[in-house]
């Protein structure tokens, strides 16, 4: 299987962590994010990757190199300039074989322990072209119930939410390339097409997902790492790739 991982971002809002390195090689556990889903890819049979990057791309380039190291081929789409998160996918697919069906395609800010298996399956069960993963939301504050009394009678501890999340992981018929933009978000102008084509997928999942984009993720999804919290007790909030 191929895979490609979107690593242009700079991470503002992991500074000072990312002054010297572009957002996926931020540390989580005593390895970069990016570290984390080599090995998780890797355990799931995806043998090639694609690392999209561009700010500070020679700091991945020095530590993960062709990838030997880590029990997979690496190539890299860099781009000259910010092509944003589709720009950058199509560029990233461009490096991809053309007899190559299917890709996995994720953001690279994300730590998840998501199967594979059963996403792919039921990407290629349906017409669609891409299938975007789906988290639960997870509200960021504690909820309050009250009586018709105004009276509290119950505290809900940043509780799950009936509703779904981008987690920034799909599958993607490598036909899609074509429709994807030379320029811009492929969350704004190809999947809303798509959608409304009925040609994107949906796969709900309550596999262990974070998203890294603040310093409070850093923290505390290091101390889920170290604690070896697994599977669905903890998710995070949704965060951008870039």
């Amino acid at each position: 299987m191929h895979a490609v991982i979107l690593a242009g971002g700079k991470g503002e809002r992991l500074r000072p962590f990312t002054e010297d390195r572009p957002k996926p090689m931020v540390e989580i556990a005593g390895m970069p994010i990016l570290g984390h889903q080599i090995r998780w890819l890797h355990a799931q049979g995806v043998r090639d990757v694609v690392i999209a990057c561009g700010y500070r791309h020679e700091v991945i380039e020095a530590y993960f190199g062709t990838g030997e190291r880590f029990g997979v081929r690496i190539a890299y789409a860099v781009e000259d300039q910010p092509l944003g998160r589709g720009g950058g996918l199509r560029q990233a697919l461009g490096r991809v074989p053309a007899d190559v069906e299917t890709v996995i395609a994720t953001n690279g800010d994300v730590i998840t322990d998501l199967p594979l298996a059963p996403l792919l399956e039921a990407h290629r069960a349906r017409p669609v072209l891409a299938t975007v993963v789906l988290a639960p939301y997870v509200s960021p504050y504690g909820l309050v119930e009250v009586d018709d009394h105004d009276r509290v009678t119950h505290y809900r501890e940043k509780p799950e939410l009936p509703y779904w999340i981008n987690a920034g992981i799909y599958v993607l018929a490598s036909a899609i390339r074509d429709r994807l933009p030379e320029r811009g978000d492929h969350e704004t102008t190809t999947f809303p097409e798509l959608a409304r084509a009925g040609r994107l997928g949906a796969f709900k999942t309550r596999a262990y997902w974070r998203a890294v984009d603040t310093i409070k993720d850093v923290t505390s999804v290091t101390a889920e790492l170290q604690g070896t919290v697994v599977g669905p007790a903890s998710r995070g909030d949704a965060g951008a790739g870039r």
